[in-house]
């Protein structure tokens, strides 16, 4: 059985507790700047979060990515994204998230990570889920941890990935 690739006929929307995982809109590029990343590249002004989000659109039309903005239950403004970036070779979703400063440290990222997951491999049917972080970002290390991923590479530049393995 092949995965189901993005695009799909209308954006997914996943829903916790505390958070919606959903589309992001030109509306909330004001509540991005500081986060929005493409390639090593941060944004700086609200045009360069307009362009890096418009690549990021791209990459999910081409089939290459799904990108959530994470929003708050209570007042839906965007205060982190988490999707999958980079392609699915071999039935893999890498999985990427950040979250602005002011909301780390409440539950939200852990949240988004298990909707993220629990899509990947029940609506996408990818095989394998992964994360790749620096070895340095102690907070993502421990994140993955609680979440049940397990180290799987060590690309001795500095990042280490992790794979998602619930057993």
């Amino acid at each position: 059985m092949h995965i189901n690739k993005p695009p799909y006929q209308h954006f997914p929307v996943l829903y916790s507790d505390n958070i919606i995982m959903r589309e992001i809109l030109p509306v909330d590029i004001k509540d991005i700047i500081e986060i929005s990343v493409y390639d090593g590249k941060h944004a700086l002004t609200e045009q360069d979060a307009i362009e890096i989000q418009n690549r990021i659109d791209k990459d999910y039309r081409d089939g290459n990515s799904i990108h959530w903005g994470i929003a708050d239950r209570e007042k839906n403004i965007i205060i982190g994204t988490c999707g999958y970036y980079r392609g699915f070779d071999n039935d893999t979703g890498e999985l990427g998230c950040i979250m602005r400063q002011e909301f780390r440290g409440f539950g939200y990222m852990t949240s988004a990570i298990k909707l993220a997951v629990n899509f990947g491999l029940n609506d996408m049917r990818l095989k394998r889920v992964i994360a790749i972080t620096n070895k340095n970002n102690v907070k993502a290390l421990n994140l993955l941890a609680r979440l049940q991923f397990d180290l799987s590479s060590d690309f001795n530049n500095g990042t280490l990935e992790f794979k998602y393995n619930p057993f």
